[in-house]
């Protein structure tokens, strides 16, 4: 079985295990690359929480190949910051950490989660404030080489962007706008699929756009083959549409997080 296509996303897999021992269990396991959601408690985390993370990362061997901007308290149900009026410090904040954390790791891949739709403020104005806090990131794109990935997402009410041609649009807007950033779709196989979208239509139709990949199954949210979704039929046909990089996994193991890597081998 090769893992090699494969990056084990830390957050959500070897949950069972202290933050900076996962790196090292995805290691042992076989994996050369790891991702992560945020994984400190606020938007600029103390310089020791960031040399420690970044340790575990490095002594296990891996690569970090995706990292989540500060997406709030999302145990309270945030799901991202980005559009939010009221907390631009924050992002300010999060945007140097962002950089440091690009400069020593090699990360290249930051997921900015667009943020729910408050009640005290307009979607429309929302959506101003994040292309325009988008297109203030295009030093950081421009210099790193990095991308931003936006994502749609499931099971959250009051989170606007629930299908790929909404997500595109976003970029869309952006790049009309004259910005340079580097934005591209995080397609997450799973949560387009639970909110109906058509994932091979999204595969064939937004393949240029495509800057990452993420994997589960339905119903559950767990590894695949245990649910419904063809995702190895979906993986030949984004490789077929010439995409290459790495396969997020991003789901709740059903049984052990090491065992559930079993299941990698039916996607072949």
């Amino acid at each position: 079985m090769d893992l090699s296509r494969f990056s084990v996303n830390c957050s959500i897999i070897f949950t069972e295990l202290p933050l900076l021992d996962r790196a090292q269990a995805a290691a042992s396991a076989g994996f050369s690359a790891v991702e992560f959601w945020w994984p400190f408690a606020s938007a600029s985390p103390e310089a020791n929480e960031l040399d420690n993370f970044v340790r575990s990362i490095g002594d296990a061997g891996v690569s970090l190949s995706g990292l989540n901007f500060f997406a709030g308290d999302m145990a309270a149900g945030d799901r991202g910051i980005l559009s939010a009026l009221a907390r631009g410090s924050e992002f300010n904040d999060n945007v140097a950490v962002i950089r440091h954390l690009a400069d020593v790791t090699g990360c290249r891949v930051f997921n900015a989660l667009y943020g729910n739709r408050l009640s005290d403020e307009s979607p429309e104005a929302q959506d101003q404030v994040a292309l325009e806090r988008l297109s203030d990131l295009a030093s950081f794109t421009d210099a790193t080489g990095a991308a931003v990935v936006i994502e749609p997402l499931s099971a959250v009410a009051d989170y606007p962007l629930l299908t790929a041609a909404q997500a595109v649009t976003v970029i869309d807007n952006l790049h009309e706008s004259g910005a340079t950033t580097k934005v591209q779709l995080l397609a997450d196989l799973y949560h387009l699929a639970v909110n109906n979208d058509d994932v091979s239509n999204v595969i064939a139709s937004y393949a240029p756009y495509i800057g990452h990949v993420q994997i589960a199954d339905a119903p559950g949210r767990n590894e695949p083959g245990t649910g419904e979704l063809p995702i190895g039929a979906w993986l030949k046909e984004l490789t077929a549409v010439g995409y290459s990089g790495l396969v997020g996994l991003e789901y709740r193991p059903l049984t052990s997080s090491v065992e559930s890597f079993h299941s990698l081998s039916t996607l072949s």
